[in-house]
């Protein structure tokens, strides 16, 4: 992600994100900048696995910002300010999606995967495995690749992840309990 942010010399680095948010919302760009450095790589993170695409996510995260900048004199704090971003996120990467024709992933790229040994990984099939894993996910609905992602690599907890997909804690933990199955059945040949 190509965010320029200048150095923390007024202190922001260190302030909590309620101090942040209430200096930002006062057009403070020094602690808006805090904001970015503190949240966009996980937010980056979310939305190249949920995209699949570099240039998609980093759009995805500029539009999220932006918007987040545009609405921060009118966020009440009712969730944490990490939740509230990876909500502007989610809700920009899935209009992205919705834009966007699925893209069909090759037979090959499944089936011509070594399996899994009791060697130590070695770094090329580690990275076959993630990429696999990318391809797995890909086929995922949209919903339960966003709960996966949120659960098990930005580690949420399932009230923060609702709060984020404007649903239930019960619905995130039926969207992972089979995000979850659909991914083993998907990468059995790594077991």
């Amino acid at each position: 992600m190509r965010v320029t942010v200048r150095p923390q010399a007024d202190g922001w680095s260190q302030a909590g994100d309620d101090a942040l948010r209430r200096a930002a919302a006062l057009g403070d760009s020094d602690a808006f900048a805090a904001v970015i450095e503190r949240h966009g790589p996980a937010m980056f993170r979310y939305a190249r696995r949920m995209l699949n695409d570099h240039g998609d996510a980093e759009e995805v995260v500029q539009d999220a910002f932006v918007a987040a900048w545009k609405a921060l004199p009118d966020f009440r704090g009712d969730s944490k300010l990490r939740t509230w971003l990876f909500t502007l996120t989610a809700r920009k990467a899935i209009d992205l999606l919705r834009k966007k024709r699925p893209t069909p992933v090759a037979d090959e790229t499944l089936t011509a995967l070594p399996a899994g040994g009791s060697d130590p990984v070695e770094p090329a099939v580690r990275t076959e495995l993630l990429e696999a894993l990318d391809a797995a996910l890909a086929e995922l609905p949209d919903r339960q690749r966003a709960v996966w992602l949120l659960r098990e690599v930005e580690e949420m907890s399932y009230l923060e992840i609702s709060e984020v997909l404007a649903t239930t804690p019960t619905v995130v933990r039926g969207q992972l309990a089979r995000a979850r199955v659909a991914l083993q059945e998907k990468l059995e040949d790594w077991r």
